[in-house]
């Protein structure tokens, strides 16, 4: 892409980010706001928006190594940087003690800590299923689904007993379905992301029976997927992949930051607004969501601020790649997306072959 066209979308993001924080100050302010997984990639992202919207923010990871900048600006916000494992009861319990100790209350929890197969099978992050063995397994639901469900239980007492709150989860695309002819089939089960996906698809059930339990009570509770993103596990994956011969990690990610209109939102539900009861029990695809309601299509969020080595294999990939985009959809199907990006990159095989 032209750098003057990379620029205007940069600067069309800028735009966006900062009227959706302006539109949330007035719900968020003062709000106290939960986030797991706070230090760094979305964590972070979350985190720098809730505290630009006004929210008193408790950032709470396992490690703050590398995250010092931020730590700082939380603290200096009046807010919490914590460090907490949350499979850790014991580390669990201090830091709902410090967050109460502080602030009294909590009105939103957003849980995005997470184990990430890129992480469990560093850097590539792909084992077929069979490969796996029982610790993977038990390693993964530990964090996302157990660790989490020990985070909930003890952040979403306040919020039943004052009758309001928001509760966002972060899972993953891969856990859809889709039908033809009646048979349902796995989204993209090609992505080879076993025990992880698995894991996901549980807490995104929990959080569906968890919405009905909470809806009297006026809680919100709903789950998030992502786009493909540039979290912060990305670059070292990125690069593995291409030191191992695969040149180009699929399509060039989203930035993070085309999560925080939807966080926002749901962030902002925590507002108790009878006798409007809040959206719950839903599990949004944030690409569509930006789409739908005015925030851009998939392109918009792309980025274009990679490391040169890693820019510099999207170029040549998204070079050969067809106009593929259609109205209506803030993206192609994932199966289509896979088809494009193999075609493309047999395409740049070709075109290596003929230079030779």
């Amino acid at each position: 892409m032209a750098g003057d066209e990379a620029g205007r979308r940069r600067q069309r993001q800028s735009e966006i980010l900062d009227s959706v924080v302006e539109k949330s100050r007035e719900l968020l302010a003062g709000r106290v706001v939960v986030v797991t997984g706070g230090a760094r990639g979305l964590g972070q992202t979350f985190g720098a928006a809730l505290l630009r919207a006004g929210a008193k923010l408790a950032a709470l990871d396992r490690s703050w190594a590398g995250s010092d900048g931020f730590r700082s600006d939380i603290e200096k916000q009046d807010s919490l940087a914590l460090e907490a494992d949350i499979t850790d009861d014991a580390a669990l319990d201090a830091a709902y003690s410090e967050v109460i100790g502080k602030f009294g209350t909590v009105d939103v929890l957003i849980n995005n800590a997470g184990l990430v197969s890129e992480t469990l099978f560093a850097p590539h992050g792909h084992v077929k299923l069979l490969d796996t063995r029982d610790t993977d397994w038990q390693a993964m639901f530990d964090v996302n689904v157990f660790g989490t469900l020990k985070v909930l239980r003890r952040f979403i007492g306040p919020m039943t007993e004052s009758g309001h709150g928001s509760v966002i989860s972060i899972v993953s695309s891969g856990i859809l379905t889709s039908s033809i002819g009646g048979g349902y089939f796995g989204a993209r089960p090609w992505s080879v992301e076993m025990p992880y996906q698995a894991s996901k698809s549980a807490l995104a059930t929990m959080s569906f029976y968890l919405a009905q339990e909470t809806f009297q009570m006026g809680l919100a509770v709903n789950s998030v997927m992502p786009g493909h993103t540039r979290a912060s596990w990305f670059d070292d994956t990125a690069r593995a992949f291409h030191e191992s011969g695969g040149d180009v990690y699929f399509m060039r990610p989203l930035v993070a930051e085309h999560m925080v209109p939807i966080m926002l939102f749901l962030s902002s539900q925590a507002v108790a607004r009878e006798p409007q009861r809040p959206v719950t029990g839903r599990l949004f695809h944030v690409p569509d969501w930006n789409y739908d309601h005015g925030y851009g299509d998939y392109r918009l969020w792309l980025d274009h601020d990679l490391p040169a080595e890693l820019e510099a294999g999207y170029r040549r990939l998204e070079a050969v790649l067809p106009d593929y985009w259609r109205a209506g959809l803030a993206r192609a199907p994932f199966d289509v997306e896979r088809v494009v990006f193999a075609s493309g990159m047999e395409r740049l095989s070709a075109l290596e072959r003929q230079s030779e």
